[in-house]
């Protein structure tokens, strides 16, 4: 049984490393890119487009709409 709890809590470590690991191959790139000022606007504005759609689009999914 301690072996089970033992790789049970191996889990979240996975994740988490799993998951900077991934940041850290998508923002590389884009921190590099970044330094051009023309780049550096155009990736700002496809975050904050990006950033606006999903929230747009999970507005629309969630909110529940009258019954007329």
């Amino acid at each position: 049984m301690k072996d089970f709890f033992l790789n049970v809590t191996r889990y979240p470590r996975y994740l988490i490393a799993f998951g900077l690991g991934v940041a850290n191959s998508v923002f590389e790139p884009l921190a590099a890119r970044g330094r051009n000022p023309v780049t550096a606007v155009a990736l700002i504005g496809a975050a904050v487009s990006g950033t606006l759609s999903l929230a747009l689009i999970l507005r629309a999914m969630v909110t529940v709409q009258p019954v007329a």
